[in-house]
Formats: C-alpha cells, structure tokens, sequence
C-alpha cells in the first residue's frame, strides 16, 4: 500500500487522510523534513496559504518540500494549490512555484461566497479516474487565472480552470477531501 503525507501544519489534514483510505493509500501525516523520507507522495491541505508559509518556514520545511517535489509528487488543494503556484496574486506573495500557474487568492468571495458545484472533468480525468461529474467544495476558493504551455487543464468551473497537472503535481482549487467521492485523490495516487 502507498504510503501519502499530508502536510499537518495547518488546515483540514484529517479529512484527506480519511479520503486517502477510501482511495485505498495509507496516510501519514508530515510535520518534519525527516518524515518526507517515508512517503510515495505529498498532499498539501487548504488552509491559510500565507500561515502554511510561515511555518514552513519556521520548521525549515520549504528546502525539504522542494526537494521531495523533484522526485516525488504533490498534489495541493485550495490553499495548497496558491502554495504549489509559480505567481500569487491578491496579495502577491512568495510560493513554491511547482507549477506554471498564476492562482488569485479568495477570487470567488469572502467565506460567505463559499458553493458546493458540480464540476465535469475533461475525458482524459474520466478514463483515469472514472466517469461522471464530480463535486466541487469551493471554501474562500482561489482562482487560476493564467496556465503555463505545460499545465493539462483537468476540469473547469464558470470557465476557470480547478483541477490541473503539470508533470507529477496536481492542483484543485476546491476541497475533494470534504466529499465521499474519492476520485481525484485516486488520480493523485495514480502518479505514485
């Protein structure tokens, strides 16, 4: 069984360790440079995007992670996908830059704004991961508004892009952790 970290400084781990055993993966929760060691993949939760860089920073993370993201992939959900963006906007802010994206923090609204969407995934998610709509939790959601040349846009909401990958990272904008479809956790473990 795969063995998936999720990042444990901030935000909503518990939920995708929960959607990692449904997908059939054994979490593990990464708090050190250490534990990245014993694990076939990173997830990096929602949150609050400029807290997680600050401890980050603070443990000493952000070398390791880059480091691991070389090898390894990742896969970032909400707060995780403005970290794992080359450019931040709304305010702009450092990133980790793995992949070529431009992400605007909390585009769709204050918490009041959050939706739950049904979003439809392009073929290519369906023939990997399963057929049909997926739904979308979209909780002070940020929005991709530039893909590079190398980004593969997965699936789209009101025309934006929220699920993408470039190489062996993923990105989604929205929370798939908070619903019982375990479809695109599966399609991150695909990339183990």
């Amino acid at each position: 069984m795969k063995k998936v970290g999720i990042l444990a400084l901030q935000g909503d781990f518990d939920a995708h360790g929960k959607a990692l055993e449904r997908a059939g993966a054994e979490p593990v929760l990464i708090r050190t440079a250490e534990e990245l060691k014993s694990i076939d993949g990173l997830i990096i939760p929602g949150g609050e995007s400029t807290t997680m860089l600050k401890l980050l920073h603070f443990m000493d993370l952000k070398e390791p992670l880059l480091a691991f993201a070389r090898e390894k992939p990742v896969f970032g959900t909400c707060a995780g996908a403005i970290l794992l963006a080359k450019e931040v906007q709304n305010p702009a802010q450092e990133s980790l830059g793995l992949l070529d994206l431009t992400v605007e923090r909390n585009a769709y609204g204050r918490q009041i704004d959050s939706r739950v969407a049904n979003i439809h995934p392009d073929a290519d998610f369906q023939t990997r991961a399963g057929a049909g709509d997926v739904e979308a939790v979209f909780i002070r959601a940020p929005i991709i508004r530039r893909t590079g040349p190398d980004v593969t846009v997965l699936a789209q909401y009101e025309g934006d892009p929220v699920l993408v990958e470039q190489g062996r990272h993923l990105v989604a904008t929205f929370h798939p952790e908070l619903t019982q479809d375990s479809r695109v956790h599966k399609l991150f473990l695909s990339k183990l």
